[in-house]
């Protein structure tokens, strides 16, 4: 039925407006969650969504709706906003050969609640004999859908992915500490151990049974996969390329200079097979493209929707709608993530914080709390931090790498890719 739906769209649109573009996406999903040691919840969902959006007088219109049956209404809503809408500097793209990507797991949909709820079940087991004291809590979630693309300049394409995700970790009280911890991890296929999940949630417990006095002062950093956040999310803003066109980015005007370490290289890859946020095409119907974005500490690239690009007079990377990156991908180092925590005589490793956007991240300027934190003392971690905050600077903090693991993890969340631990030479930390 829905084969059809983008093209009958586009049909009446172009009577009416210069140019259009449609898409339909149909998802199914089942999400399991435990709380408090016990199963909570099970949900299983069906959703549709069309969006229309058109060019008329030069101006950008586009509305969206749930309702399967409302084409003429979503079409004469777009139509009508286009009259208040932002000029239009673009074209829709025509029809591009994208590259191929794996995003589709039949075996995700064998996968029965019946096995979600056990395999949930399992990963609290492991966290309670390892502590019953802790309340422990998991997800288990899984998707297919289906995403159809059509635009008035002969751009049409269908693609299908699936996902997987899951996690565990709970909440440790002893009087008036506090401790939570836990892990996740999410794929397009159905093949992740449930077992590692779950040990690798109590691997940051057992760090963390000791608490560890840690003075103020401005020591080395390490930060882990997870902890990267803390960087990333100015980095993210950095890098957009609407931010640069309005000279809001601290990068802008930048590209071909020393920003960061030489050590350290980043790039955006949608192409990476079943990872999360992989797919051929973006939302505009822009192929997906690996894009460099800082090579041997060289600014290279910005990232770049149709809208963005076209005033700022480059071609789309295949970042819209929105100027956001994929799947982000940090080259891995030289140096072993045992032998940073070693050559360290005292520092803090980093894991999990809160307040992560607060203070002024497009500057690259933070000051958080350190919710999941290690003190390292003579070359080991004896135990958690607290009432500990971190404070400093992006920019300054990447040209100042002291070391890049050979080792990499997934992380998916907030950000999704593929990072190493990262070691700065010192940031500013503050303790009650």
């Amino acid at each position: 039925m829905t084969s059809t739906i983008t093209h009958q769209l586009i049909d009446k649109a172009i009577k009416k407006a210069q140019s259009a573009q449609a898409s339909i996406w149909e998802g199914e999903s089942t999400s399991i969650s435990f709380e408090n040691d016990k199963l909570k919840s099970t949900q299983s969902l069906q959703q549709t969504s069309i969006a229309v959006k058109v060019i008329l007088n030069e101006k950008i219109g586009a509305s969206i709706t749930t309702d399967i049956n409302d084409l003429d209404g979503v079409l004469e809503r777009a139509l009508e906003t286009a009259e208040f809408g932002k000029p239009a500097h673009f074209q829709f793209p025509g029809p591009q050969p994208s590259t191929p990507v794996k995003v589709y797991d039949p075996e995700v949909l064998s996968i029965t609640k019946q096995t979600m709820i056990q395999t949930g079940q399992e990963m609290i087991d492991l966290v309670k004999n390892y502590n019953p004291e802790i309340l422990a809590s998991a997800f288990i979630n899984k998707h297919v859908n289906r995403y159809e693309f059509s635009n008035s300049n002969g751009t049409q394409f269908i693609t299908e992915d699936t996902g997987y995700d899951l996690g565990t970790g709970g909440q440790l009280v002893r009087g008036t500490d506090i401790l939570f911890a836990g892990h996740g991890f999410g794929w397009k296929k159905h093949e992740i151990n449930h077992t590692e999940i779950a040990n690798r949630a109590i691997h940051w417990f057992k760090l963390a049974e000791k608490i560890a006095p840690l003075q103020s002062g401005d020591m080395p950093i390490i930060f882990t996969p997870e902890g990267l956040s803390v960087l990333l999310l100015s980095l993210q803003l950095g890098i957009n390329g609407k931010d640069v066109l309005l000279s809001e980015s601290p990068l802008a005007g930048k590209l071909g200079d020393q920003i960061a370490d030489p050590s350290f290289s980043m790039y955006d890859n949608p192409l990476i097979d079943f990872a999360m946020r992989s797919s051929p095409y973006d939302g505009e119907g822009v192929p997906h493209q690996v894009t460099p974005i800082i090579k041997d500490g060289i600014m290279k690239n910005f990232l770049y929707d149709l809208d963005t690009a076209a005033r700022a007079g480059v071609k789309s990377t295949g970042n819209g709608e929105g100027c956001n990156p994929t799947n982000i991908v940090i080259n891995p180092g030289t140096t072993p993530y045992e032998t940073m925590v070693k050559n360290t005589k005292q520092g803090l490793l980093v894991h999990d914080v809160m307040g992560l956007g607060q203070g002024n991240p497009i500057s690259g300027e933070f000051s958080i709390n350190v919710v999941l934190g290690y003190k390292i003392e003579n070359g080991e971690i004896v135990g958690r931090v607290k009432d500990t905050m971190l404070a400093g600077n992006v920019y300054n903090a990447l040209k100042n790498i002291a070391a890049i693991s050979t080792e990499s993890e997934w992380v998916t969340g907030w950000f999704t890719g593929l990072f190493p631990y990262i070691q700065i030479g010192a940031l500013s930390v503050i303790t009650k």
